[in-house]
């Protein structure tokens, strides 16, 4: 049975400082590969001799390789701070132009919307009510206003598109957040009835 104090799995070289690449490139084939017949996984078992890689890595060519690497990720951690900056400074400087409608109009396009959003969404329908049939008119009370604010906040979603090419956790969030708040501010400055609703759901949304 292979003695596995001598032998450092692909995770244990990637803890070293390796990355993928490298390993192919510097190790190529492990020293060891299989199944594991005590494991129930069927990933395959890749060990690499420990003197082998500790003799790799005292090399020259290891260390120019390492250090390629690591200047390729700062470049590319740079890269992506500077669209997360151009992003935001976008999302800052973006003219928000919220539709204007007329009171009655914006009641009937919200409850409208709200009514498509039930339809698709799985639920029981009225009893006795055939599909596509329409919902009752009559709104609970201050609901009328949420599904005003959704409806404008879902005819706003074109501005969502400011987010392309953002895909960090981190950085996309912020943006997210950004772009949310100038969306809502952009509605209650339009709809001064609507505005403690924005400012509601952006406390909300900012937790």
């Amino acid at each position: 049975m292979t003695d596995r104090t001598t032998y450092v799995s692909l995770a244990g070289v990637r803890g070293r400082g390796w990355t993928d690449a490298m390993v192919q490139d510097l190790l190529g084939t492990p020293d060891v590969q299989g199944r594991d017949p005590r494991r129930w996984s069927l990933a395959p078992v890749r060990l690499y001799l420990l003197a082998r890689v500790e003799t790799v890595e005292r090399t020259p060519e290891f260390a120019e390789t390492a250090a390629l690497c690591r200047a390729r990720a700062s470049a590319s951690g740079v890269h992506a701070e500077r669209r997360r900056a151009a992003v935001l400074s976008a999302i800052r400087a973006e003219p928000i132009e919220v539709p204007r409608l007329p009171r009655p109009e914006l009641e009937r396009r919200a409850v409208r919307h709200r009514h498509l959003l039930g339809a698709r969404s799985p639920g029981p329908r009225r009893e006795g009510a055939p599909p596509g049939a329409p919902a009752p008119a009559p709104a609970p009370a201050g609901a009328l206003v949420r599904w005003q604010v959704s409806y404008l906040r879902h005819a706003l979603s074109r501005y969502e598109a400011l987010l392309d090419g953002l895909y960090g956790e981190s950085g996309r969030g912020e943006a997210e957040r950004l772009l949310r708040q100038r969306l809502y501010e952009a509605i209650a400055a339009a709809y001064p009835a609507l505005a403690r609703e924005c400012r509601r759901r952006i406390a909300v949304e900012e937790r």
